[in-house]
């Protein structure tokens, strides 16, 4: 079978870690210096419950609320991921108004989603708890994990979390059934 494509946006404040995480896992290197990004495209082939998928990764510049949201980062995009860092608050904000602006652009309800709290090796510093973030991913109907780019923790299961998000929102991945207690 060919790979499926499927085009994802990186997105969140400046310096959460959107190009590490994403060099992190098509390169497998950690890149440190920090040079903030205009917009870059990488390519992966990546597989997923046996399926090559080629995964096209917009890593975006860096928004902040008063940001233009570009309206190329509403076309064609298959699935997002929204980064903050867990040591910055402003960054968990930010990417609240993101999410409102990629809704209002696809005028969708939902979209295939995965809320990444990064920068988990900065223990001492964490501001963001594990809680609220899978709280807010969890309102929006997201999937939620925190990773480190640093200490590739976690990075690849980002992808596999969108992918599965995207096929989801495809009717293409039954919902394991049975009651949900909520």
């Amino acid at each position: 079978m060919p790979p499926k494509q499927r085009k994802i946006a990186v997105m969140g404040f400046r310096a959460v870690g959107k190009s590490s995480l994403t060099i992190q896992f098509v390169e497998g290197q950690f890149v440190d210096s920090y040079d903030p990004t205009i917009e870059n495209t990488f390519s992966k082939v990546f597989k997923f419950s046996g399926q090559d998928y080629q995964l096209q990764l917009v890593d975006t510049a860096g928004q902040d609320e008063y940001s233009i949201f570009p309206q190329s980062y509403s076309m064609n995009i298959d699935g997002y991921v929204l980064v903050y860092s867990v040591n910055n608050e402003k960054s968990f904000e930010v990417i609240k108004v993101i999410h409102e602006k990629i809704l209002d652009m696809t005028g969708k309800a939902q979209v295939p989603l995965v809320v990444v709290g990064n920068k988990t090796d900065l223990t001492m510093e964490r501001i963001i708890s594990p809680e609220q973030g899978k709280k807010l991913a969890d309102s929006w109907n997201a999937a939620f994990l925190e990773a480190s780019a640093k200490q590739n923790r976690q990075v690849s299961d980002i992808f596999g979390k969108i992918i599965y998000e995207i096929e989801k929102a495809e009717g293409n991945i039954k919902e394991k059934g049975g009651c949900s207690i909520s």
